[in-house]
């Protein structure tokens, strides 16, 4: 254990994502918050603007928190070992697949995946699951990107190998194939979605381990399909703009087959943050306790309550009625 000042919210990396997170918390005015950067100017920048309980701090300070917010571009497994090690709890927002097998075979105290896709599509997936007898099948569709660091991302999903789940085995296609048009809520619209390199099928099937089929996809211009194993061709910018989330189950109810549909159109760093902040919040309130590595999926944790939180950070969720019908709930 660290002998080290511990501060009840710990944020490491101050991207587009936690620079959010930090300002959301911060609004948590009994919460003490030390946040870290490899950037100076940026640590100083977002720590003046972020409420007097957010303090500047060492990664050591910051990595011995009670909950720690892990928000950096690098791989996060080490770190989340780390935060287990000084008997904090890691709320870890890595969307790499590798990364995200890693951490999950550490089984520590965690969430997994909690940011927009994965993050918020698990809780998603969880609430329309409750909604049929059986679910048989369920779809994840993202469009945007946050930060940079999401924006390569994306760029290397789509040149990966993309994992589904399809009728109890896994099976692996190319990044970029299987086009599929999806709808998002306005103002993003229809768009065609590739398969990708996501985690959101592995942590899925993590809790639904009896569905039969799980994808992801990646909505893609033609130019992102055919650059997408070559470097970036330009910068990303420091944030893009409205991003669209979709996550469609399908399965049975009262003997018929049905399908739910719900949807988000926001930008990505937005969505995730509103999702990392309902998570951190719950934790504080006692609401949330776990021995091992959790997904935002998982049954256990409470669903209603975390999507009612996000809600109140400002994120407006949708349910499709009939084909076109968007009404938010």
């Amino acid at each position: 254990m660290s002998s080290v000042k511990r501060f009840d919210i710990g944020v490491v990396g101050l991207g587009a994502l936690g620079s959010r997170v930090t300002r959301q918390l911060g609004l948590l005015r009994d919460a003490s918050i030390g946040v870290f950067d490899e950037r100076r100017d940026t640590l100083d920048r977002v720590s003046s603007v972020s409420g007097p309980n957010v303090s500047t701090a060492t990664s050591d300070e910051v990595l011995s928190s009670g909950v720690v917010v892990i928000a950096t571009p690098a791989a996060h497994h080490s770190m989340l070992a780390l935060v287990a090690e000084r008997g904090g709890i890691a709320v870890s927002t890595s969307d790499d697949v590798s990364d995200v097998e890693r951490m999950l075979d550490l089984d520590v105290p965690s969430i997994i995946g909690a940011a927009f896709a994965p993050g918020l599509s698990g809780l998603l997936a969880r609430l329309l699951s409750t909604h049929l007898d059986q679910c048989d099948e369920i779809h994840v569709s993202m469009h945007g990107t946050g930060g940079p660091a999401c924006a390569h991302q994306h760029h290397r999903a789509l040149g990966g190998s993309a994992a589904g789940w399809h009728d109890g085995e896994w099976i692996s296609r190319p990044g970029g194939s299987g086009r599929e048009l999806c709808w998002f809520p306005d103002p993003v619209g229809p768009r065609d979605c590739y398969r990708a390199e996501m985690a959101d099928p592995c942590l899925i099937h993590r809790v639904f381990p009896g569905v039969d089929r799980i994808s992801g996809r990646l909505s893609a211009t033609r130019r992102d399909r055919f650059t997408a194993r070559l470097p970036m061709l330009s910068p990303p910018h420091s944030e893009g703009g409205v991003g669209g989330l979709r996550v469609e189950v399908r399965g049975r109810l009262d003997g018929q087959r049905q399908t739910f549909i719900a949807g988000v159109a926001e930008r990505v760093a937005v969505g995730a943050a509103a999702t990392v902040s309902a998570f951190v919040s719950a934790f504080l309130d006692g609401l949330i306790t776990v021995d091992g590595a959790v997904t935002t999926a998982d049954e256990a944790l409470p669903t209603a309550l975390l999507i009612e939180r996000i809600r109140s950070y400002g994120l407006r969720l949708n349910d499709y009625v009939g084909s076109e019908t968007v009404s938010a709930w």
